[in-house]
């Protein structure tokens, strides 16, 4: 393992016994411990299944983990993303030694320190201060050590009044407040961090963000990161690892890495279609018939290039009982971020279309090319009025479409290679002089 690399996983798998602890018979558990004291490998790990939850299992072994290699910088900030039950939180017990892998090498240098769950590692019965001595007792630190810290992790933790209380008293966020400020001040070499910041307010999560960045920029340490919020990782790490099943299906760049777990997981087709009133989304006042997008000829298409039109079409039936129903929708980025809205008050000849009653109507926008940016989106549908109580309907996620950009050397780009910054990419007007004067002229 070179100098700069301070943690390095070889084929890391690790396999478990479906709704058994061990291997669930004893002539199993006597052939597992004989291969071991003869030097073999273990024999039930050359069966079992991909972690795949959607399956019915054929095999009574599954690989939480298979396969897993990569290499980890020091001082680098490294994302892991997937779905639930992907294999993430397995990946970081194993790193944090709360379970060790059934097969392959982890080698690391320094010290680790994870938070894993609320709580983690805490004691109920001892009190906030007390734990800041215990935890840092188990990452190998003298009571010196930790003295000189204290004050500070008390402070970041935002816990001083309740530091002499025991913690079986401390709410969910208290406990994940403090048990953060002990991992990043007790000078791990390695901070592990799941899921668990969610629990915190945004108030502290800023906070802890920002105090990972700190750690990684200027004390060079190396963070582990697992989140499902993706501007979270984003803002946070340079490279990021996508789990699929078991097994690591990207590692990469951040930005590309999240446009891969989210086209693999959110791909929608372009038209959406309700043919029973009944079971229809919407009520009595307003019911969703169709959803689609075209192309300029009335292709349907969900991937469009940056300089086309894009043909946004809503059916519905209205009632009309409840007066002034509108088609509304939303464009949301990868992010989940709404960068507009729009409906059809705009029309106009939408007060003299909605005189009729019990109708479907069909109302189609267009989205003109050099507005969005590069990259994946997806759209919100609603029916109703913006008095939130006249909304009848709201459908995400229906569709997702992708922008993409052909053009090389022209349009808004010039010779630019890259994506191009922002969350939209509108194609503005400008107007250019040469002026006849010098720089130095009034």
């Amino acid at each position: 393992m070179s100098a700069e690399i301070i943690l390095q996983l070889n084929k890391v798998g690790k396999q478990y016994r479906l709704g058994l602890v061990g291997t669930g018979t004893l002539s199993h558990d006597l052939n597992r411990w004989w291969s071991k004291i003869r030097g073999k490998g273990d024999p039930y790990l050359k069966v079992g299944e991909e972690n795949d939850r959607k399956g019915k299992a054929a095999s009574q072994y599954v690989w939480a983990l298979q396969d897993i290699s990569f290499n980890v910088k020091k001082g680098e900030v490294l994302g892991i993303i997937g779905k639930n039950g992907a294999g993430k939180s397995t990946l970081l017990k194993i790193l944090s030694r709360v379970t060790s892998p059934s097969i392959g090498e982890i080698k690391t240098k320094g010290r680790i320190a994870s938070l894993l769950e609320v709580g983690t590692g805490f004691h109920p019965e001892m009190t906030g201060r007390e734990n800041i001595y215990l935890n840092g007792a188990i990452l190998g630190m003298t009571k010196a050590e930790i003295g000189s810290k204290i004050e500070e992790i008390i402070d970041f933790s935002g816990c001083l009044r309740y530091i002499d209380t025991p913690v079986k008293r401390y709410s969910s966020g208290m406990k994940v407040r403090l048990a953060f400020a002990v991992a990043a001040h007790l000078e791990p070499d390695i901070l592990i961090v799941d899921e668990v910041l969610a629990v915190g307010d945004a108030e502290f999560q800023k906070k802890a963000i920002g105090k990972m960045k700190d750690i990684s920029n200027s004390d060079g340490r190396t963070v582990l990161f697992v989140s499902h919020d993706m501007n979270a990782i984003e803002k946070l790490t340079d490279r990021t690892i996508v789990l699929i099943n078991g097994k690591v299906a990207y590692n990469g760049e951040t930005s590309d890495a999240i446009s891969f777990y989210l086209q693999n997981f959110e791909k929608r087709e372009p038209l959406v279609t309700w043919n029973n009133i009944e079971t229809a989304p919407g009520n009595q006042y307003a019911r969703l018939k169709s959803v689609a997008l075209k192309d300029q000829s009335g292709k349907l298409r969900n991937r469009f290039n940056i300089t086309e039109n894009i043909y946004l079409t809503i059916e519905y039936f209205d009632s009309n009982d409840t007066n002034n129903n509108t088609a509304i929708f939303h464009i949301l980025n990868d992010r989940k971020q709404t960068l507009f809205a729009s409906n059809e008050f705009v029309a106009d000849d939408w007060i003299e279309k909605h005189k009729k009653t019990n109708a479907i109507f069909s109302s189609t926008c267009k989205i003109p090319g050099n507005l969005l940016a590069e990259g994946s989106f997806s759209i919100l549908i609603a029916v109703g009025n913006y008095n939130p109580e006249l909304i009848h309907l709201i459908e995400q996620d229906l569709i997702t479409f992708e922008i993409y950009d052909s053009t090389k050397g022209e349009g808004v780009r010039g010779p630019y290679i890259g994506k191009w910054p922002g969350l939209m990419r509108p194609m503005l007007d400008w107007n250019i002089k040469i002026m006849d004067k010098k720089f130095t002229d009034e």
